[in-house]
């Protein structure tokens, strides 16, 4: 079965440049190079930066892809379906440029307060560029999206935007803020000990905030009522989640406690993701969840061997844990290091 049919099929959106869309998008790479030569200035390895930053953006837009469609973009703008790298690029630079520009000017502040105004800018600034994009005609919501709007629009952005973007931004600055800890390499403390009380709550955070973020994309069927937090979002589904980054903490910290920051992370999330895998699959096969007509369209075609689940799967089940397991263990970092 040849891969690239599918996928042309698969993806649905329009990708023929408008004068629009081409100006938007001369713009964005055109700033984008201009930002970065600026940050240059006063910032070390900015290209090494800028690719940690653009990891994390784009493992969440791959994940979250059914909820959004980006069209008009050039047929050479785009990297999986209709993900482009147009977009990939602009978001990361500009995260970065806030970071940076933040971290420069309040270089005493602890790292909490850092990344609230961080959060903060990032969420402000947002909207008037989503509210751009959609009235250039590159950016669409899926029906599901849609369907789960609560509080409204403003100029066709749906108001949860402001919700979907802290936690959009929180989950890939973490990860951006981790992973400079292997780009920096500072001196920290080894860690001697699960503070699991702090672990869990930073886990249920990262988990509930994301669950209610994605929930459009798949339906949770068969819970009881009363373990409903939010729509079709369990408390026994999420403890779930919860459960495999707690084994996974155990795993890691009891065997390879002293080992690299980056080997460790690795470690993780093989370890999650061989215990996530099975239990999606499960679920999955059994009805229990059941992916919405959006991401169901947005499936390539291939399937996992032997198992006949399709292939999204088997990737979508590691990138989440990834920026999970990324912001619990930033955090656990910073509070340890009184950073």
């Amino acid at each position: 079965m040849a891969l690239t049919p599918l996928l042309l099929t698969a993806c649905a959106v329009d990708r023929s440049l408008t004068g629009a869309s081409f100006s938007f998008v001369a713009a964005v790479i055109l700033l984008g190079l201009a930002a970065l030569a600026w940050l240059a200035r006063f910032r070390d390895r900015i290209p090494s930066r800028l690719g940690l930053m653009a990891v994390g953006v784009l493992i969440f837009e791959l994940f979250t892809a059914p909820m959004w469609h980006n069209a008009h973009l050039g047929r050479w703008a785009y990297l999986y379906q209709d993900v482009s790298w147009v977009l990939t690029f602009g978001w990361s630079v500009f995260f970065l440029l806030v970071v940076e520009i933040i971290d420069q000017l309040r270089p005493r502040w602890r790292a909490w307060r850092r990344f609230s105004l961080q959060l903060l800018l990032i969420t402000l600034l947002t909207l008037p560029l989503e509210i751009l994009v959609v009235h250039l005609g590159i950016r669409s919501y899926a029906p599901e999206v849609l369907d789960a709007v609560v509080g409204g629009f403003v100029a066709g952005v749906p108001l949860q935007l402001l919700f979907y973007v802290p936690v959009f931004t929180s989950l890939v600055l973490c990860f951006y803020k981790y992973w400079c800890l292997v780009l920096e390499d500072p001196l920290l403390l080894p860690m001697r000990q699960i503070h699991w009380g702090r672990g869990l709550g930073l886990t249920l955070v990262a988990v509930l905030l994301f669950e209610v973020m994605v929930e459009p994309m798949v339906d949770n069927r068969g819970f009881p009522a009363w373990s409903m937090l939010y729509r079709d979002i369990s408390v026994l589904m999420s403890g779930l989640w919860i459960l495999v980054i707690a084994i996974t903490a155990a795993v890691v910290s009891s065997s390879f406690a002293h080992r690299p920051i980056a080997q460790r992370f690795v470690l993780a999330l093989m370890v999650a993701t061989s215990i996530a895998l099975p239990i999606e699959y499960t679920l999955w096969s059994l009805g229990i969840r059941v992916y919405g007509a959006s991401a169901v369209a947005n499936f390539s075609g291939f399937t996992i061997p032997l198992l006949g689940a399709p292939i999204e799967i088997a990737f979508a089940i590691p990138c989440y844990l990834a920026l999970i397991i990324c912001f619990v263990r930033y955090w656990d970092i910073v509070i340890d290091n009184h950073l």
